[in-house]
């Protein structure tokens, strides 16, 4: 077996297509599969299955797949014990982040990036997926950033690391000069015949507003909007007086402090996991793991901050 070879297997579990694999690795589709090809010669039973116009994994290329990425890890580990002494001066390390991590920490991750010409480059890009699609982000990136309901299912440990950031709250927002603004705290029954204003079907906090819906022992909460981007929210909010919910650390941008106010919801934790992840080989690369602990080092400064005031 060859590693080239391993690789496009482990590539086309996790980009799920020959075209997206040849794109990945900046080879033709035949080139992939004659890779493919080359690796199924080495055992008799079959490494992928056709799936309609796709190709698949069988469960022996899964569990090979899998075993790839012991491989490789290992294989990073002995490049940098030769080469990985220290962070090369503008190595460049790439950060994707969902809208609010992106704009609470990119500023500060970049501006520190800057001030250290003799450490790692940033390379940064928000995206705005689903739960199912952070894990996938990890193929093009070295770093996501990436965010979760508690309920919901930890990130596949064979597939990345998982580092966690913070445990974020979330919060009701309310126009300032709404009469529950002055509370300290807000219980859902006090909401009852708001409009809502909710995040899209399958991102990471619409589970969270159904389970304040759950919490609101049957009153009615009528979501109407759907809107994922906080800045939005936010300027939903300010303009019309309905509420939602927002993240306490990362969902409020300085734009908006002086328009709407974020208050705990007194009957119910509803909280996120905030985490960083990175495949297996990506921490190995000393400039990757300096960049992961100033994420970390920024966001929880920040969320003190926050708190603060």
């Amino acid at each position: 077996m060859e590693i080239r070879h391993l690789r496009t297997l482990r590539e086309l579990r996790d980009r799920g297509s020959v075209t997206a694999v040849a794109a990945a690795l900046h080879l033709s589709a035949s080139a992939v599969s004659q890779q493919l090809a080359a690796l199924q010669r080495g055992f008799e039973v079959p490494l992928t299955e056709p799936r309609g116009r796709m190709l698949g994994l069988t469960p022996a290329g899964e569990r090979l797949a899998a075993a790839s990425d012991d491989v490789i890890e290992a294989m990073s580990r002995a490049e940098q014990a030769v080469t990985g002494f220290r962070a090369e001066p503008g190595e460049r390390v790439s950060v994707t982040a969902f809208h609010s991590a992106a704009l609470a920490w990119f500023p500060e991750l970049i501006a520190t990036s800057i001030a250290d010409p003799d450490g790692p480059s940033v390379r940064c890009r928000d995206e705005d997926v689903s739960i199912s699609e952070f894990v996938g982000l990890a193929a093009d990136h070295d770093i996501v950033i990436a965010h979760r309901p508690p309920a919901s299912e930890p990130w596949p440990a064979n597939r990345v690391v998982a580092i966690p950031v913070l445990e974020e709250p979330i919060a009701i927002a309310l126009r300032r000069d709404h009469p529950l603004a002055e509370r300290d705290t807000v219980g859902l029954a006090e909401l009852t015949g708001e409009t809502w204003v909710a995040a899209h079907e399958g991102f990471a906090l619409e589970p969270l507003i159904v389970q304040a819906l759950a919490a609101s022992e049957g009153r009615r909460i009528e979501i109407t909007h759907r809107v994922n981007e906080f800045n939005v929210v936010a300027a939903v909010i300010a303009r019309t007086g309905a509420v939602g919910l927002l993240p306490l650390h990362t969902g409020l941008a300085r734009a908006f402090r002086d328009e709407v106010v974020l208050r705990p919801i007194r009957d119910v934790t509803v909280m996120r996991h905030i985490d960083v992840l990175a495949r297996p080989e990506a921490m190995t690369r000393e400039a990757v793991r300096t960049i992961v602990a100033r994420i970390i080092e920024i966001a929880q400064r920040s969320s003190g901050e926050v708190a603060a005031r």
